[in-house]
């Protein structure tokens, strides 16, 4: 068999904490290694344990979810970051992409797709399809007081002329076969260059593209009743 998943748990509730572990410890390809009541205890956990994947709730004593994320993705650590969540996309989850989560999903979410987006997000693949995810943003995104327009990230000037085409298709949820066909390229070439744009703009995946781009002023939202 190879080598199991490895979960970290992290939430100020211990009785939450309980069925998380009842759920994936009994799927024969995960493994709970650690459990966290706060983020500052996860933080260190993750630098001990290098688990694969962080189930991270947000609202915890002595450092919360946001910040918690935001410091083992600085740190470079390679776990994947899951946010969890009480509704869609609130402003707590928002918050975690923003910090470099990788995906978010309810708190009532069933057991089975608990277990199936911990596999989705080991194996770098996202939890909700960018397109979805794209769309939730731009709503929420939205739903806020605009914001003065931001200065062009720097990086952006490490594009190449077709990795600038290729950013805004990415952001917009589209997968690699429909970004081939728009701009004519085999998916190889486009696997290619999304891969150095990850790389350049120091983004995590696909999710991080949409969150990335809303962010940036690269894509705007689109204010129906202004």
């Amino acid at each position: 068999m190879d080598r199991r998943i490895s979960v970290l748990l992290v939430d100020d509730q211990r009785l939450l904490r309980m069925g998380f572990r009842l759920i994936l410890e009994g799927e024969p390809d995960l493994e709970v290694v650690g459990e966290a009541g706060d983020g500052a205890e996860a933080v260190a956990l993750v630098a001990q344990l290098n688990p694969d994947v962080v189930l991270m709730d947000v609202r915890m004593p002595v450092l919360d979810g946001i910040e918690a994320t935001r410091a083992i993705t600085a740190s470079g650590a390679a776990a994947r970051i899951i946010i969890l969540t009480t509704f869609d996309l609130d402003e707590y989850a928002f918050s975690g992409l923003r910090a470099g989560a990788s995906a978010f999903l309810l708190k009532d979410v069933a057991p089975a797709e608990l277990a199936q987006a911990v596999r989705l997000v080991a194996s770098g693949d996202a939890v909700v399809a960018p397109r979805v995810t794209a769309r939730l943003v731009e709503n929420f995104v939205r739903s806020r007081p605009r914001r003065p327009a931001v200065a062009a990230d720097p990086l952006l000037k490490d594009l190449t002329p077709r990795e600038t085409e290729v950013l805004p298709a990415i952001a917009a949820g589209l997968s690699n076969a429909e970004i081939a066909h728009k701009f004519h390229l085999s998916e190889a070439t486009v696997k290619t260059h999304v891969r150095r744009i990850l790389t350049k703009l120091s983004l995590r995946d696909r999710v991080q593209v949409v969150v990335y781009a809303y962010e940036s002023g690269l894509v705007v939202p689109s204010h129906p009743d202004l």
